[in-house]
């Protein structure tokens, strides 16, 4: 079994990277697809991914119960890739309706803390390879506003604890990989 994360920053090359290490891992590849088409653009993006992946790869779409569903689809015989988990953490910080005040403190939903957690131990659990994209978003600039600079922390967060529970970490930069963890 093998947990790897792949990191790296908007348009830097990281799905692509994470799709070639499926594609030649030999092994049946499942798909879990975080985002949700909230508006037109973003289901335009989703449809541009779906049309880009290999039809015999199966696709679960799920954008908030992602531990439930790495349960259910690792297995020896699979290769599971996630993409993308700060997709994901969007999802989960908006997932009660909460509108969020531009000062102060961010309380997040409840939700939010449990299905991290849950997304932790089951990477704590031997059941089949998996790939985890996400987004590097803490490199430039401290975002203007309090629900902005709160996403970028639990990102950071997110991206910190996934790595420490993977056996390899790899950052891409213009489509290069540059290995953090492992081989």
């Amino acid at each position: 079994m093998t947990r790897t994360l792949v990191f790296g920053g908007a348009r830097s090359g990281k799905s692509a990277y994470a799709e070639q290490l499926a594609a030649s891992s030999g092994k049946e590849v499942i798909y879990i697809a975080t985002a949700a088409a909230g508006d037109a653009e973003m289901a335009a993006r989703i449809a541009q991914h779906r049309a880009h992946r290999p039809a015999h790869w199966t696709t679960v779409e799920q954008p908030l119960a992602l531990a439930d569903a790495l349960a259910a689809w690792r297995a020896p015989q699979r290769l599971v890739l996630v993409d993308c988990l700060t997709l994901w953490l969007s999802n989960l910080m908006f997932s009660d309706g909460a509108r969020y005040p531009d000062v102060g403190n961010i309380a997040l939903p409840a939700r939010f803390h449990a299905e991290r957690a849950a997304l932790l131990a089951e990477l704590a659990v031997e059941r089949g390879d998996v790939l985890l994209v996400s987004n590097e978003v803490g490199m430039g600039i401290v975002p203007w506003g309090a629900v902005s600079r709160s996403y970028a922390d639990e990102a950071g967060r997110l991206n910190q604890s996934v790595a420490a529970a993977c056996d390899r970490v790899a950052f891409i930069a213009a489509g290069l990989p540059l290995m953090l963890k492992g081989a």
